[in-house]
Formats: structure tokens, C-alpha cells, sequence
């Protein structure tokens, strides 16, 4: 038998984990002890089998954290996943890697916040990893493949695609980083295997950016495992009176958390950029209009009493600007891009 198959025959047997694993390989000293210990039967160890093979047919790998491809921030948390199961490059695993996770209902600006922030870490070689859930995740996932690479973290098999809705996100992403799941291959998700998902989220990386979140989510999960584990939290602030602003602002008052406000505080930003370098012939009418402009939606009325032109003329001008893909409306009013 090889190792991967030992590990695989002892961690697919009914009531193992990782913890338990771990503590019958300490009792044991080895795997053929623990195997002969627990006598799994002929039908168990050809189910494994089984697995492996359809795991082969969809191109999905098996690292087990005595290989060098493991990454090794997940190696260094406790009751780390002996193997983990991969479908894509699996060299993004070696790269720096950040985690960025958040409300599946967040608001646009927010996703749009943390999707430029992710293709940020993207242009600087740096993996992006989240759980590929709709919302921020999905947000995270698409802002770092405009520049690199990403890593979807799921909660079933490494084949089961979840949600459904992202089954286009989920080839781009075998393509151009990776997908990884403990799972094994075909397994169908319950509720608490998203919970497991998520220590793996946070496993995976030194630190961890959490947007809009609710206090009780699976977000905030995965940053409470962020900070038991050791990892540098960020957390991006948003306006009290949303419940989506209950986890980040509580992480950043308890002082469990950093406040994130961009790419700056990662980066070296270029001070030499400016609106104007992207408007070269334009008016200066059309600058002043997007210098007013961030993530959060302002309207049109609101913009006449700000830049001083007619309602006529800001139409006029933010479609110009709609069009040279500079601006876009959202929730009734405008936003940068």
C-alpha cells in the first residue's frame, strides 16, 4: 500500500478527523498499526480505492502533509488535514497566500472593495483564498483572477461544485489557481462540513482580510480560527447601523483585528498616479466628477449640489464616463471603478 492510500483508508472510516487521526498514529507509532488495529474490511479499503481512482479520471491530487507541495501554513495548524485533495495548479499552494472572507449578502460597494483589494494582493504574486460561496467570496475569487491566481476552498469533494451559480467561477479557477477540499471525491456537503472548510480557509494563510460580515456568520468563523492559529486579522469598517459592519467593527474594537482601509496598507502605492494620468483630452468638468466618486453609491441630485453643474450637464457627463468604463451606477446612484 502506499502512504497516501493508508491515510486515506484510516481517515475515511466512520467518527475519524483529523485529531482522531493524529492521536491513533501517536498511540500506534505508525499507519500499518493503526490499520491493524482498527481492521478496516475488504469492502472499506475498495471504497478507497474506489475514490482514488475516480480522483484520478478528474485529474484531482492528493497531497499529504509529509509532501513538499503541502502548503505550510496549513501544515502548521493544529489538527491540520493529514491529506487534502487538489484540482488545479497545484503550485499556487507554494505561493504567499492571503485569505479574504466575508458576508455572502453583501452590499456592491463592499464586494467591489474587496475585489480590487484581491487583485491587489493578485498583482503582487500573491494567492487569494476564500470558500467560493456567492457574495464576497465570489467577489474575492473573480478580483484575483483579473491579475493572478486563487485558491477555492470547498466544503464538499474537490469535484462538487457548490454553489451552483459558480460553476463557470469554479472552471476558471481549476484553470488558473486551485481548488482543495479534504473531502473525498463525490462527497455531498452538510452544514458542518463548512465549518471545517473554513479552518482550512484560514489555515492556509498568514492573514486573513475580513469584509462585511454579520455577527454569527461562517465569516467571522473563519477569522476566530484565523486568530487562534496565530494569523494577522484585518477587518474592513462599515457603517454601524448595518448588521454586515457587526463583525469587522467588533474584531477592530476588541483590538483582535486591524483596521483594513485598502491596498495601502499592504503595499507601496505608486504616488506618481493620478485621475488625470487616465484622462489625457478630457475636460476638467469630467474630472471633478470622478474625483467625488468612491465605492459608495452617489446620486446624480446629490453630485449638481457638489460639482455645481446643472443636472443636464452631470447626466451628460457620467455617461461619458460610464462609457470609458470609469464609472458604473449601482443601488440608484454612481460609483469609481
Amino acid at each position: 500500500m502506499t502512504d497516501i492510500l493508508k491515510k486515506l483508508i484510516v481517515l475515511r472510516m466512520p467518527g475519524i478527523g483529523p485529531a482522531k487521526f493524529n492521536g491513533l498514529v501517536k498511540k500506534f507509532d505508525s499507519l500499518d498499526a493503526v490499520i491493524d488495529t482498527l481492521n478496516p474490511g475488504q469492502e472499506h479499503i475498495d471504497n478507497v480505492k474506489r475514490e482514488m481512482g475516480l480522483a484520478n479520471q478528474h485529474n484531482i491530487k492528493y497531497v499529504s502533509d509529509d509532501m513538499k507541495e503541502y502548503p505550510d501554513n496549513l501544515r502548521a495548524m493544529k489538527n491540520h488535514p493529514p491529506v487534502i485533495c487538489v484540482r488545479g495548479n497545484i503550485d499556487v499552494l507554494q505561493q504567499a497566500i492571503v485569505a479574504m472572507v466575508g458576508t455572502r449578502h453583501a452590499t456592491a460597494h463592499g464586494m467591489e472593495f474587496m475585489a480590487k483589494l484581491a487583485e491587489s494582493f493578485a498583482e503582487h504574486k500573491i494567492a487569494v483564498a476564500s470558500g467560493m460561496a456567492i457574495g464576497t467570496d465570489t467577489a474575492v475569487h473573480r478580483g484575483a483572477l483579473r491579475a493572478g491566481k486563487t485558491i477555492a476552498v470547498l466544503a464538499g469533494g474537490a469535484d462538487y461544485i457548490w454553489p451552483t451559480e459558480n460553476e463557470s467561477l469554479y472552471w476558471e479557477i481549476v484553470e488558473r489557481g486551485a481548488v482543495v477540499s479534504e473531502m473525498p471525491v463525490g462527497f455531498v456537503p452538510v452544514a458542518n462540513n463548512f465549518v471545517m472548510r473554513n479552518r482550512i480557509v484560514a489555515g492556509l494563510a498568514d492573514k486573513l482580510i475580513l469584509g462585511e460580515a454579520d455577527e454569527k456568520s461562517g465569516s467571522m468563523t473563519t477569522a476566530r480560527f484565523a486568530i487562534e492559529n496565530n494569523r494577522t486579522v484585518y477587518a474592513v469598517p462599515s457603517h454601524p447601523s448595518d448588521a454586515r459592519a457587526i463583525g469587522p467593527n467588533s474584531l477592530i474594537k476588541s483590538g483582535q483585528a486591524i483596521l483594513c482601509s485598502g491596498a495601502q496598507d499592504f503595499f507601496q502605492i505608486d504616488k506618481k498616479f493620478s485621475v488625470k494620468k487616465n484622462f489625457v483630452g478630457k475636460n476638467e468638468s469630467e474630472n471633478s466628477i470622478l474625483d467625488k466618486l468612491g465605492f459608495v453609491p452617489v446620486s446624480e441630485s446629490v453630485l449638481t449640489e457638489i460639482v455645481k453643474k446643472s443636472i443636464s450637464e452631470i447626466k451628460s457627463e457620467l455617461v461619458i464616463l460610464e462609457m470609458q468604463g470609469l464609472v458604473r451606477k449601482i443601488d440608484g446612484g454612481y460609483v469609481r471603478v
